[in-house]
């Protein structure tokens, strides 16, 4: 005997603030969550490119991600936490770091509770919404971390976190 609550599918987002707006990204890809930590900068790296980090011997690139979105650069506060996360890239797995203004927790949204990404005219790119949730009276727009960075800016920052292999961090 199946139960109908059971078939509903439920996903499970983090959620994060960057200045007033809350954003979600799907748990499985999401690895850690770090306190800010020393980024060392990289040399020639894209502008949205904080530079890199080690966690636990590996160099993570390390992205802001309100530069990303056209805000204005993340600050170091209390709340300032690195996301670090799994993105496909190139039939890989790549390891990012994303700064977050805050990080919030992990919510269960079901498909009903999610709408689609608004299309508003070719000179905004929604290709990497997901959708927008609706979720305790607030809207919360889900990222697709495969499609926020272009495959030339995923590359660029790839290319210049091995720069640091040698450096300390």
């Amino acid at each position: 005997m199946s139960n109908k609550k059971s078939e509903i599918m439920l996903h499970q987002y983090l959620t994060f603030k960057l200045t007033e707006e809350i954003f979600a990204l799907d748990v499985a890809q999401v690895r850690e969550i770090l306190d800010f930590t020393t980024i060392t900068k990289v040399p020639r790296a894209p502008a949205f490119m904080r530079g890199v980090i080690n966690v636990r011997g590996s160099v993570v690139p390390v992205v802001d991600m309100r530069l990303k979105f056209e805000m204005p650069r993340t600050e170091k506060t209390v709340d300032t936490r690195i996301v670090v996360m799994e993105i496909a890239f190139d039939g890989q797995e790549c390891t990012i770091g994303a700064l977050a203004d805050a990080v919030h927790n992990v919510i269960e949204m079901e498909p009903g509770q999610i709408e689609a990404a608004p299309k508003i005219g070719a000179k905004w790119n929604t290709d990497f919404i997901k959708g927008i949730g609706k979720y305790q009276d607030a809207f919360i727009i889900i990222l697709d971390v495969d499609r926020i960075f272009s495959s030339n800016e995923l590359a660029a920052v790839i290319e210049r976190a091995p720069l640091m292999e040698d450096a300390p961090i």
